[in-house]
């Protein structure tokens, strides 16, 4: 693994945690300046071979900074394109490692990246609905962010009915946001959705809110 190259701010450090709730460590670099420092590690991990690109990945995953978790996602999303089957397998299991919203949604990315550049999205996808885990659901149900037309509302509906009964927050938000994402392509099924489900009042609300403007 490259060296640690990210500095420290300690005059933004305490809004960042705070903003995170105060879980992780931070050194206080911003995305900005985090993925410009980032770029000559980017451009050398694609010409390295897979196994050495997991190390790297790995350990810039069990930092204690939180900016190295992103530097870690950073670099699967510009190597994604070249995974096998079984980095890809690996990648997921790093879903729950030190797991927030903020990194979720980042490997959330990467996920779709491959399985949209692999053409099975809505089959290899199964695995992050049917688990019991909360964070790999909340990526199954985001999984067709930005998809638009290539939305399979199928796997959309059985997603959201998996997790639909958890009253978990980062759940119902999650049901929310696809929704949301999904009336900007798609309005009248997002209406008929709503009205035929029994959603929590959160999900609804954020269902709604493109339509409402």
């Amino acid at each position: 693994m490259p060296q640690l190259f990210l500095p420290s701010h300690p005059e933004n450090q305490v809004a960042m945690a705070a903003y995170m709730r105060d879980q992780f460590f931070f050194l206080g670099v911003k995305a900005t300046e985090r993925r410009e420092l980032t770029k000559p590690i980017i451009k050398l991990s694609r010409q390295v071979d897979l196994s050495e690109l997991q190390a790297w990945i790995a350990g810039y995953m069990q930092q204690p900074a939180r900016e190295y978790q992103y530097v870690a996602i950073d670099l699967a999303l510009a190597n994604v394109k070249r995974f096998t089957p079984e980095l890809f397998d690996w990648c997921v299991t790093q879903i729950t490692v030190k797991a927030w919203w903020d990194t979720v949604d980042a490997w959330r990315k990467v996920m779709t990246t491959y399985l949209v550049e692999q053409e099975c999205l809505t089959t290899c996808g199964n695995q992050f609905i049917t688990t019991d885990e909360m964070w790999p659901r909340r990526v199954g149900i985001t999984l067709q962010l930005s998809l638009k037309d290539a939305t399979d509302p199928v796997f959309l509906t059985k997603a959201i009915e998996k997790s639909q009964p958890d009253s978990e927050f980062f759940i119902q938000k999650a049901i929310g946001w696809a929704l949301r994402d999904y009336s900007k392509t798609a309005p009248a099924w997002v209406k008929a959705f709503v009205t035929s489900h029994q959603l929590s009042a959160l999900a609804q609300r954020e269902a709604l809110k493109a339509l409402q403007k």
